[in-house]
C-alpha cells in the first residue's frame, strides 16, 4: 500500500509540474547555466521558439538536475515523437535509413541551429552527408556542379522520393530541369542518340563525379563500345586510324553525343562539311592534312560520292586498313602491274568489265571504235594507276581528268585532254597527242605506248 500511494504520489508530481508548464518554465531551463547554450541558436525548433519544453520532454525523476544522470526523457520514441507534426513523411516509396530508422538528429539538431532546417550547414551539406556517405566517388577530377558545392539537395530528397536514389524526379527530367538549353535544341533536333531517347541520363554519365570529361562514367570510345562494338573493335585495330577518334575529343570530334540535324550525328551540316572542318587549312598536322576544300573550290566537276556529301563512300571515318583511310586499295604509284584486286576499289562503283575486255562496245566510252583504250591502258604489266589520268575528289574537266597533271616524281603528266561528241584526244607526255572516236575509229599511225 505504501508503495501504490508514492508511485501516485511522484506521478501526480510530474503531472502537476509538466502540466502547468508555461513559456516561463522554458525561460527558467534556458536561462541556468545547464541549457543557456539551446537558445543561443539563428534558428530554433518551433516547441522551444514557443517556450514548450514538454511538448517533447517529460521528467521521469523528481530531483532535476539529477547528479550523474537525467531526470528527464522523451514523451514517445523519437521517430513517433517527429510525426506529431512532421506527418507527411514515409508516405512514399523509398525513404532515406536514418528517417526509416527514426534516426532523425542524425542530421538534424532537436532544439536549433545556424543554418536552416535544424541543419548546422546552410548551403554546403557534404560534411553532413559524407557522415554516412563514402566521399571517394564525388571526388574525382571532374566533379558535378551541385555535388561541387554540396548541394546534395537539389537532385535528391533528404526524406523520401518515389524515385529510385531519393531523386526528386525521374532522372530524365531532374537532369533536364537545370539543362533546358539542352531540352530546347534536343526537341528541335531531326536526329537524337538512341541512349538519349530512350535511356536515362545516367546510362553514359556519372552524376556525380568522373575521372574523364563530360562526367562520362568511361572514356571515348570505350564508353561507346558498350553499343557500337564492331565500330570500336575496328578503330582499335585499324592499320591507318583516323587520328580524331584517337586522339583529342575523340568521337566527339566528329559526332555529338546527343542529337543533330543530319544522318549519323554529324555535328556540321553533313558528312562533307564535318570532314572539311580539318581538311580545310594547309597547316592543320603534322604532316598537313591534304586541304580538300581547297581541291574542291571552283571545280565544275565533283567525284560522285562528294557530290553527295558524302567522303564515307571511299574513306572509312573510323579507320582502315588502307592509307588516307581508304575503304580499299587504291595504288599510289603512277605504274601498277594488273591485278584485278590492285583496282577493287574503284571497281566497287565502276564496272570491272571496263578493263577486262580488249574490246567492247558497251563498257566504256573511252575506246578507239570497239578498241577498249582502258584495258589498253591498264590491263598489262605496266598498267597505269586510276590516279594516272583521273583526280579522286575534283577536277575543272569532265570525267574528273586531272588538267594540272599527275605527279611523276618531279614533273607533272598533263593530260591536255580534249573531249568530242563521239570520242576524244590527249597529248600527257607519256605519247604525241592521240585521238579516238567511237563511231569512226581513228587510224592510230604509232600504236600508244605500253
Amino acid at each position: 500500500m505504501y508503495i501504490m500511494i508514492k508511485t501516485w504520489a511522484i506521478s501526480f508530481a510530474i503531472v502537476f509540474f509538466l502540466g502547468n508548464a508555461t513559456p516561463s518554465y522554458a525561460e527558467t531551463c534556458l536561462s541556468t547555466t545547464c541549457h543557456s547554450a539551446i537558445g543561443a541558436f539563428k534558428n530554433i525548433h518551433q516547441p522551444l521558439k514557443n517556450g514548450d519544453c514538454s511538448f517533447c520532454h517529460q521528467q521521469t525523476v523528481k530531483e532535476h538536475p539529477l547528479k550523474g544522470g537525467k531526470s528527464f526523457g522523451f514523451i514517445a520514441k523519437p521517430a513517433e515523437l517527429c510525426k506529431k507534426c512532421h506527418n507527411s513523411f514515409g508516405k512514399k516509396k523509398v525513404t532515406h535509413s536514418p528517417f526509416k530508422e527514426g534516426e532523425c538528429v542524425a542530421c538534424h539538431n532537436a532544439h536549433g541551429a545556424n543554418g536552416r532546417f535544424l541543419l548546422d550547414d546552410n548551403e554546403d551539406r557534404s560534411g553532413l552527408c559524407f557522415g554516412c556517405h563514402d566521399s571517394a566517388p564525388f571526388n574525382k577530377k571532374y566533379i558535378h556542379g551541385p555535388v561541387a558545392t554540396g548541394s546534395c539537395t537539389v537532385c535528391h530528397d533528404s526524406h523520401q522520393s518515389d524515385v529510385k536514389g531519393l531523386l526528386k524526379s525521374a532522372s530524365r527530367e531532374l537532369c533536364l530541369s537545370c539543362h533546358d538549353d539542352f531540352a530546347k535544341k534536343m526537341n528541335s533536333a531531326t536526329i537524337i542518340h538512341p541512349p538519349v531517347k530512350k535511356e536515362p541520363c545516367t546510362s553514359c554519365h556519372n552524376p556525380h563525379s568522373s575521372s574523364w570529361p563530360n562526367l562520362l562514367k568511361q572514356g571515348m570510345p570505350d564508353l561507346c563500345a558498350g553499343c557500337h562494338r564492331e565500330t570500336v573493335k575496328k578503330i582499335k585495330n585499324a592499320k591507318v586510324p583516323h587520328k580524331p577518334v584517337t586522339e583529342g575529343k575523340l568521337c566527339s570530334s566528329c559526332h555529338s553525343s546527343h542529337f543533330s540535324k543530319v544522318k549519323g550525328l554529324q555535328l556540321f551540316d553533313d558528312e562533307k562539311n564535318t570532314c572539311l572542318v580539318c581538311h580545310s587549312s594547309d597547316k592543320l598536322g603534322k604532316p598537313p592534312l591534304a586541304n580538300i576544300k581547297k581541291d574542291l573550290e571552283g571545280k565544275k566537276y565533283l567525284h560522285g560520292p562528294i557530290k553527295k556529301g558524302l567522303c564515307g563512300g571511299c574513306h572509312s571515318s573510323h579507320g582502315s586498313d588502307f592509307p588516307h583511310i581508304l575503304t580499299g586499295n587504291y595504288p599510289s604509284d603512277f605504274y601498277v602491274p594488273f591485278k584485278e584486286d590492285s583496282y577493287s576499289f574503284c571497281l566497287r562503283c565502276h564496272d570491272k568489265n571496263m578493263v577486262n575486255f580488249a574490246e567492247t562496245t558497251i563498257y566504256t566510252k573511252f575506246r578507239n571504235g570497239s578498241r577498249n583504250l582502258h584495258y589498253v591502258h591498264v590491263n598489262n604489266s605496266k598498267g597505269r594507276s586510276c590516279r594516272a589520268c583521273h583526280e579522286s575528289h575534283a577536277s575543272g574537266g569532265p570525267k574528273l581528268i586531272n588538267a594540272e597533271g599527275t605527279k611523276f616524281g618531279e614533273w607533272r603528266v598533263q593530260s591536255r585532254f580534249q573531249i568530242t561528241a563521239t570520242g576524244g584526244s590527249c597529248a600527257p607526255g607519256c605519247h604525241r597527242r592521240y585521238g579516238y572516236d567511237r563511231v569512226k575509229p581513228v587510224d592510230l599511225t604509232f600504236p600508244i605506248n605500253k
